[in-house]
């Protein structure tokens, strides 16, 4: 495919898009699902070295550390160190940092967030304390119901609520299972209280890393699967936008919906031709 003539799925002429410097990835739905790297992620990342260009993960699935990504994904044969990935736990240990220093902080998450929260040196808990200051929620893949009651009491108190993410639903092989924004709304119902959520649509990811490489935002490129996280943060920070259809938007939803990303493509593999 010439890329000339590339377009787009809904036929838009693809402009630009081979200017780019900083590609910023979602990784569920959008690299891969589950464990299985979707066809054409390595010919693209490729295609981005060449082209002495810079990709950076950002993904708000705050299950795992940066660490256990980078195993993940070096065993998906992708090569990847701390410098590939920016997480909404990164950005939530910041939000953290500069808006409640040395708050102690209850977390009901995974042990991989709860071990990145305090290598951040933020003093955390996983059980019900008189001293905790803060409460945190992430997408926890180890939900028990006695984690869930332990929030719900500590909620009981006058104390701020935050969450890693707002996304609804995680894609996996089968479909979708409960994320973050899912089960706050659960907690929510319990307790009337609603949390601030801390990563994508806010732009504050985005604009993170471009600082860190230097990168403007006419040089930068989000590409994710779903419209009110991924789309709507590249929106938020005025970068060029890339749909994948291979997560949880449609092409019904973009075609729809208010949320328009810049081009949309069915897959990475096919974004890769307009490279």
């Amino acid at each position: 495919m010439d890329i000339i003539d590339c377009r787009d799925y809904f036929g838009k002429k693809v402009k630009n898009l081979k200017e780019k410097k900083l590609f910023l990835f979602d990784l569920d739905g959008t690299i891969y699902e589950e464990n299985c790297l979707f066809e054409g992620v390595l010919e693209l990342l490729d295609k981005i070295k060449k082209r002495h260009g810079q990709y950076v993960f950002i993904t708000n699935n705050s299950s795992k550390s940066v660490n256990d990504y980078i195993l993940k994904t070096n065993q998906m044969g992708l090569k990847t160190n701390y410098d590939n990935f920016f997480t909404s736990a990164q950005a939530t240990v910041l939000y953290i940092k500069k808006n409640y220093p040395g708050a102690k902080v209850y977390c009901q998450g995974t042990k991989s967030l709860i071990r990145e929260i305090a290598d951040a040196g933020i003093e955390v808990t996983e059980t019900v304390e008189k001293d905790v200051d803060l409460v945190l929620v992430g997408f926890d893949t180890e939900l028990t119901s006695q984690k869930l009651r332990n929030t719900c009491e500590i909620l009981q108190r006058d104390i701020p609520f935050i969450a890693t993410n707002p996304d609804l639903r995680c894609p996996v092989s089968f479909g979708f299972i409960p994320d973050c924004g899912s089960i706050c709304k659960m907690i929510e119902a319990a307790t009337g209280k609603k949390p601030f959520y801390i990563g994508k649509p806010k732009p504050m990811i985005i604009q993170t890393v471009c600082e860190k490489y230097n990168c403007r935002k006419e040089e930068t490129v989000v590409i994710g699967d779903r419209l009110y996280t991924d789309i709507a943060s590249g929106i938020n920070a005025d970068v060029m936008t890339v749909a994948v259809l291979t997560g949880e938007a449609t092409a019904e939803e973009i075609e729809n919906g208010d949320i328009k990303p810049t081009y949309t493509f069915h897959s990475i593999k096919e974004m890769c031709q307009c490279l």
